[in-house]
């Protein structure tokens, strides 16, 4: 018996079957682009499909050339298009998949010039306004979608995914939010939802009726003048007459100012709302979003939340997500946590995605850990990131390594990000290893100090030192008082006093402050998240926005920059403004262009913009203000002649960067 039964069982579509209940949903990965791109796409998705999963679903591909993302995107409106598609739904068939193509018309969001939409109004994250489309021009876009369609059929793929939700194209005419029209396309909600029901039979009439039909539709639009639990019922009901076979979940539109994907929002935080739609509608339904491990989904399906899941960065994490689960090797799955770091951040700046924990997603035909024909013994001294990368990579390959580290537990700074308020997740990247070093022979020497001599006793053949990094002590006069606490000593526990002054906000000045403000219980329960960032049910609000009503801070707390530069400035595009939103919502004051001049009884005595003279009357000063590299041992080996490598932290002391510490052990590892 498998523990994972409602996950593991087949879906009987009618006309065909999905082999379990598992979408590897949509995601963007910058190789849809480039024609040049397409053997590496076709090999990313065949590796997924030979991983087990039920339905793949592609990067969206434009109708038209007004809905591409960006010039020259990827589409599906030519008979070129049809012939380079046609080698990647071969890759899938070939390993016993199936694959559906995501039908994307990014309206509004498109970036260039040319962009077309319900209403002449520009998205608040694009510089482009779009144009209003007139009666014809609408139907052309109709149109555009079923001739897709078509030629999606004729590529090769099992069916579409119409992308109805994220407040994409027709996500903006069903929402007064952004369809201030008044023909037949707009106003009442029977005229908003025209576009969409329209679509869906276009799709129908041109695919046939043994093809699959997603339709993406937006539960919760989280934007003001967002769409009724009543529209979104009634949309569901003639989306489902028009001919859909399925209905997916979406969440949230990109502009919206409430995180749904992010490391700190709660794991099944929306499968409240896709309950509501089963209850409402005969078609299958798919739960997504903060759905990582194979326990959370099989509980959303046993309870009757869903029919089916869809996870889409799980899949960049772990290629193998399915078969694992499949064979009760859950620890085993390399977990997805939710940083955004190397998919959605390299995105957003035009880099092809891939993963944080994984960097040979979106790399398989180019990165690989073959099997070496010489094994070597290796040293790894420091069970960091990046250290665990290239001890684990390095045994997988067949070398003999050992692996130095002088504390009592594996994870480095992972062991400190793991204790901050919304980054729990991180503590699933340790249990990982743990199981890898256990999997692939890795010979692991807790509480053991790796010494020159030690190294050179042992005779190893090659030596990486991934020893990390020691925080920064900046000179500011009082910097030995009593009141001063390094952000180590403050995440393991320090007595800390209720008005804290945080010196440097970087990201880990962002993660302290959070710390301080959440209190000695940070993980939050879903009803006190949903309260906090405003989600309520659109049964009762349009578009489930309500006003964030975030609990009082523990402690009050001032985040403070020399640089002139707005306060977290320099965090990642997709995640930095929630980290700005979440101190703002705890009253932090947040103050920059600051010159710290010294610290004793009376607080903190800072000047900002050399003018303004202040004493922050604080009970604790914590230091946030940089690293500095721990290499002595590197130097020390070098002068003796041991061939030796530097990966990390003790590489690099910059912000700390796991994505950057995992990628360059694992690459170490893969050229030894």
């Amino acid at each position: 018996m498998s523990s994972y039964p409602h996950l593991l069982e087949p879906l009987d579509l009618g006309f065909t079957q999905l082999k379990n209940r598992v979408i590897m949903g949509s995601m963007h990965t910058g190789l849809e682009d480039r024609k040049r791109d397409s053997g590496r796409l076709a090999a990313y998705f065949a590796e997924r499909a030979r991983g087990g999963v039920g339905l793949i679903v592609t990067g969206g591909f434009a109708p038209t050339w007004r809905g591409w993302a960006l010039p020259l995107a990827g589409s599906m409106n030519s008979n070129a298009a049809v012939r380079r598609h046609q080698p990647i739904t071969k890759a899938v068939h070939d390993e016993g998949g199936k694959i559906a193509l995501q039908l994307l018309h990014t309206g509004r969001y498109a970036y260039h010039p040319f962009s077309v939409s319900a209403s002449a109004i520009k998205a608040p994250i694009n510089p482009f306004k779009p144009r209003a489309l007139s009666d014809r021009g609408i139907l052309k876009q109709i149109d555009s979608f079923g001739a897709a369609a078509s030629r999606a059929r004729e590529a090769g793929y099992d069916g579409i995914e119409i992308m109805g939700s994220e407040g994409y194209f027709i996500n903006q005419f069903l929402a007064l939010h952004t369809n201030k029209r008044t023909d037949r396309w707009g106003g009442p909600s029977e005229n908003r939802r025209r576009i969409a029901v329209k679509i869906v039979q276009a799709c129908r009439e041109a695919a046939g009726d043994d093809f699959i039909v997603i339709y993406r539709i937006s539960l919760l639009d989280l934007v003001p003048d967002g769409q009724t639990w009543d529209e979104i019922v009634a949309l569901a009901h003639e989306v489902e007459e028009a001919g859909a076979t399925i209905l997916n979940s979406g969440i949230g539109w990109h502009e919206s100012r409430v995180p749904t994907i992010a490391t700190s929002v709660p794991r099944e935080a929306f499968t409240w709302i896709t309950r509501k739609l089963k209850d409402v509608t005969s078609l299958p339904v798919v739960a997504s979003n903060r759905i990582n491990m194979p326990e959370s989904a099989e509980e959303i399906l046993a309870r009757g939340d869903a029919h089916l899941v869809s996870m889409a960065r799980p899949f960049l994490a772990d290629s193998d997500w399915v078969n694992k689960a499949a064979e009760d090797r859950a620890e085993d799955i390399n977990t997805c946590i939710a940083c955004n770091q190397a998919c959605l951040d390299h995105i957003f700046v035009r880099r092809h995605a891939s993963c944080l924990v994984n960097p040979r997603a979106g790399r398989e035909t180019e990165f690989n850990y073959e099997s070496t024909a010489r094994p070597k013994r290796i040293a790894v001294v420091g069970a960091g990131p990046a250290g665990l990368a290239a001890a684990t990579v390095a045994a997988e390959r067949g070398h003999n390594v050992t692996l130095f580290e002088s504390a009592d537990e594996i994870g480095g700074q992972f062991n400190l990000a793991k204790l901050v308020p919304g980054k729990e997740e991180f503590s699933e990247t340790l249990r990982y290893f743990m199981r890898q070093i256990e999997n692939t022979g890795v010979e692991l020497r807790l509480g053991t100090e790796a010494s020159t001599e030690l190294i050179k006793s042992e005779r190893f053949d090659e030596v990486i030192i991934a020893t990390g990094v020691t925080p920064r002590t900046p000179s500011i006069p009082g910097i030995d008082h009593s009141k001063v606490v390094s952000y180590v000593d403050a995440l393991t526990g320090a007595p800390l006093g209720k008005r804290v002054a945080v010196v440097g906000a970087g990201g880990i000045g962002f993660d302290i402050s959070e710390f301080l403000v959440t209190g000695e219980s940070p993980t939050l329960d879903l009803d006190t998240w949903k309260r906090e960032w405003g989600v309520g049910d659109p049964a009762d609000a349009a578009g489930g926005l309500l006003e964030p009503d975030a609990d009082p801070p523990e402690r009050e707390v001032f985040l403070l920059q020399r640089k002139k530069s707005k306060p977290g400035k320099g965090l990642a595009k997709t995640t930095g403004w929630i980290h700005r939103t979440a101190l703002q919502h705890k009253q932090v004051e947040m103050l920059a262009d600051v010159t710290y001049d010294k610290i004793d009884d009376a607080g903190l005595h800072i000047t900002i913009a050399e003018k303004d003279s202040r004493v922050l009357d604080v009970d604790n000063v914590v230091i946030c203000a940089g690293q500095e590299s721990r290499r002595d041992l590197h130097d020390e080996l070098a002068a003796a002649g041991v061939t030796v490598h530097l990966i990390g932290g003790a590489d690099v002391a910059a912000e700390l960067d796991a994505k950057r510490a995992i990628k360059q052990g694992s690459e170490l590892a893969a050229s030894l």
